[in-house]
């Protein structure tokens, strides 16, 4: 981790660390990981932060009320419906002794999965990282019923690795109530040693990931190497490290050793160009004029529609698309923002004359160079 410069980064915050094991949240640990990410945020971060704990702030809520509670789904989905604004608003009340303004965004894997879906989130967050806004981030739990069910996802670890892929982070941090990876379960084997780092997820390391979690939380060690699989898989390093560890995220950023590192297994520009260039998700063709050309090849920015003249083949909002010169030259690829149909309208207009022709507007772009790779 020496010497690697981390400017956009994921942290997960799970259930164990935020109740400390215990029934209700725990300021204390909250307000200690919340100044932390607050620091890093003054040296220029850009932070995301997945957090779990609504069901646990929900029974929280209850008890105090003496609900009897409830083992089924629908229950829980009740817990986390009244625990999730308890807990945004303790983080509001945290941040804002800071001064820092925060966002919620409530995702589910179904709207990730969704081409469109996936484009709003990904905008939004971006957007928000640019405004130096923190973001909180939770599964919709009232919808999604899979982590509730606990059907291996795993306390939201495996949404902080789709989280951390959406918004190309260069960091996900996953803060939990153990150590990292071990060669063994320590509470069983007392001889069992932390593993520093993990270079290659085989089976070797997910044998020694199994068994289950303890406390609230419900991932245990195999959801969040599963969720490190996800993320190096597509150039993101990973740290699993315990939440309670003096300065954690201070001593990551500072480039100290701590918990267990899984290293990228590519570069990051090599997976979103494997994946943007490879060809096979392309869905059309958006043929653009000689000004076009010029800007995109000096990295002057997005693609508008005033430099487009002619759409090829039918695509939807999300879809990728090959931008290509007049003389069949293919520039670049990238995600859309409009559909083919849309963008027949729109073509060889000025941004602003978007919303008039339309009616409807996704932004002033086309595709937008953070969802473009030019050749």
């Amino acid at each position: 981790m020496r010497g690697v410069s981390h400017r956009r980064i994921v942290v997960k915050l799970g259930t164990s660390l935020l109740t400390s094991g215990g029934d209700h949240l725990d300021l204390s640990v909250m307000a200690t990981v919340v100044d932390q990410i607050v620091e890093l945020h003054s040296r220029g971060r850009q932070l995301i932060v997945v957090s779990s704990g609504a069901v646990a702030a929900g029974r929280e809520r209850l008890l105090r009320r003496k609900v009897a509670e409830g083992r089924n789904t629908a229950f829980k989905q009740v817990l986390a419906s009244i625990g999730q604004s308890h807990l945004m608003n303790t983080y509001e009340r945290l941040f804002a002794r800071h001064d820092i303004t925060i966002a919620q965004a409530l995702l589910t894997r179904d709207c990730l999965v969704d081409r469109a879906g996936y484009l709003n989130a990904r905008n939004t967050l971006l957007a928000l990282c640019e405004m130096n806004v923190v973001c909180i981030v939770n599964e919709n739990d009232v919808v999604a019923v899979e982590e509730l069910e606990e059907r291996q996802f795993g306390d939201n670890d495996s949404l902080s690795a789709m989280v951390a892929n959406l918004v190309d982070a260069d960091l996900l941090v996953i803060l939990t109530d153990t150590d990292g990876l071990y060669t063994a379960d320590p509470r069983v084997h007392p001889d069992a040693t932390l593993v520093p780092r993990v270079d290659c997820i085989d089976e070797g390391i997910v044998s020694l990931a199994g068994g289950t979690s303890s406390g609230q939380g419900i991932g245990g060690m195999i959801t969040k190497v599963e969720a490190a699989r996800l993320a190096t898989c597509s150039g993101i390093d990973v740290v699993v490290a315990n939440g309670h560890e003096p300065d954690v995220l201070r001593r990551l950023d500072a480039g100290e050793s701590v918990g267990t590192l899984f290293a990228a297994s590519v570069s990051k520009l090599e997976s979103r160009k494997r994946w943007i260039l490879s060809g096979l998700a392309s869905h059309g063709r958006v043929i653009v004029d000689e000004g076009a050309v010029r800007a995109l090849r000096r990295g002057a920015g997005s693609l508008l529609p005033a430099g487009v003249t002619s759409v090829l083949g039918r695509f939807q909002r999300g879809d990728i698309v090959d931008i290509v010169a007049e003389d069949g030259a293919r520039i670049a690829s990238g995600i859309v923002n409009y559909s083919s149909e849309d963008l027949e309208r729109i073509k060889g207009q000025h941004s602003e004359r978007i919303a008039d022709v339309l009616e409807h507007t996704y932004g002033d772009e086309i595709v937008h160079r953070s969802n473009m790779v030019v050749l």
